[in-house]
């Protein structure tokens, strides 16, 4: 009983899991002047990809470039983002997977 209890545990854990990447830094998402714009605030956005048991894609895309139009989207009169930042994340479930991509960064409209 010992033994299949173990087993059970050790393929439990090899299922389910959790990875999270740094994905880099940049200046701005276009080439802007320094003193050329005017800040809006904080900006986030999110694009994901959906894969049942691991790699069948079910939904969503995962693309950067996603994340960053939802990101300048999300404050009003954006036009671009300043002080970006990309992290990646990926959870592991037993019949269910997502990949993620978040852009962080400070929304700015060009002036």
């Amino acid at each position: 009983m010992v033994k299949i209890t173990a087993l059970c545990l050790a393929l439990c854990l090899g299922v389910f899991g959790c990875i999270h990447a740094a994905g880099g830094v940049a200046s701005s998402t276009v080439p802007i002047q320094p003193g050329s714009y005017r800040v809006l605030g904080q900006a986030k956005g999110t694009d994901c990809a959906y894969r049942l048991l691991g790699f069948l894609p079910i939904g969503g895309s995962n693309r950067t470039s996603q994340a960053v139009d939802k990101a300048v989207g999300d404050v009003s009169g954006a036009t671009a983002l300043v002080n970006v930042s990309v992290d990646t994340w990926t959870h592991y479930w037993i019949l269910f997977s997502n990949t993620c991509t978040e852009v962080r960064g400070t929304a700015v409209a060009h002036e």
